[in-house]
């Protein structure tokens, strides 16, 4: 077993503060909370964003990138997008000075969805910094969803009554680009509304996030556009960003749940 190794003093870290140290070739995280230590690695498991630098709030420290949130004490990962915990080591005080032990283990969740098989800047590459409310349908040509495939109405589209139903089937189409569930089994999709419109149905989407910094935003507001917007007799399709109720992982499906290995 790894030795403890004196990194910091106790007065070199505020409390609450955290501090990036270097144990055995090793670079984790330092947290100073409520009077006690504790160290994690600095890695976010989604996507390996340095959570030194996101946000703690009381024992929870967010990822900076897309606000995947890490329980300081145990390493525990909190929130989408992260599915998998980062690693935790051991800490103790003496003498006004903090040691580190390297924990070699692995974390105690062993999620399936590794995110080196989709980097965020992959997902990234050609869709706008900031999601908008709205985003205009085109109907002139097919448009790529999440796993790269183009948008066709449906063969048997025309044989079926627009309906809810119809348009949140159409919508499992869309495959969110960081954890390859389709939106509908994530939870995303709050409400679905049909209003006539001189012989036509206008649909109206509510649709959430994981995150409200999560980028793939844009990307999935266009591409649910286009899939319902391919629907026979849909005039036009409005998608409105809703972050309240905010989004939690038991809107999900069991579906969404055994994709992502979560029991």
């Amino acid at each position: 077993m790894p030795d403890f190794i004196r990194v910091a003093s106790v007065s070199d870290i505020p409390d609450p503060g955290r501090q990036l140290v270097e144990v055995e070739d090793r670079i984790v995280a330092l947290f100073h909370v409520g009077g006690e230590f504790y160290c994690i690695d600095d890695v976010c498991t989604h996507d390996g964003g340095p959570l030194s630098e996101g946000k703690l709030t009381e024992y929870a420290i967010a990822c900076p990138r897309h606000g995947a949130k890490f329980d300081i004490r145990t390493g525990k990962a909190l929130t989408m997008p992260a599915t998998e915990d980062t690693v935790a080591h051991e800490v103790k005080v003496e003498n006004g000075q903090v040691y580190v032990r390297i924990n070699d283990g692995e974390p105690s969740s062993q999620a399936t969805v590794a995110a080196a098989a989709a980097p965020a800047s992959t997902a990234m590459t050609s869709t706008p910094a900031a999601a908008p409310s709205s985003v205009a349908a085109d109907k002139t040509q097919p448009a790529p969803v999440g796993n790269g495939s183009t948008v066709s109405p449906p063969a048997d589209a025309a044989l079926r009554e627009l309906s809810e139903d119809l348009v949140r089937e159409e919508l499992k189409k869309v495959i969110d680009p960081e954890l390859f569930v389709n939106i509908v089994d994530l939870g995303l999709i709050y409400n679905v509304d049909l209003i006539p419109v001189e012989g036509m149905t206008s649909i109206k989407i509510d649709m959430t996030m994981t995150s409200p910094m999560c980028p793939a935003g844009p990307q999935l507001i266009a591409n649910s556009k286009q899939v319902v917007g391919a629907l026979p007799g849909v005039a036009g399709v409005e998608v409105k960003i809703v972050l309240d109720p905010p989004w939690t992982p038991d809107k999900m499906t069991d579906e969404a749940r055994d994709q992502l290995g979560i029991f």
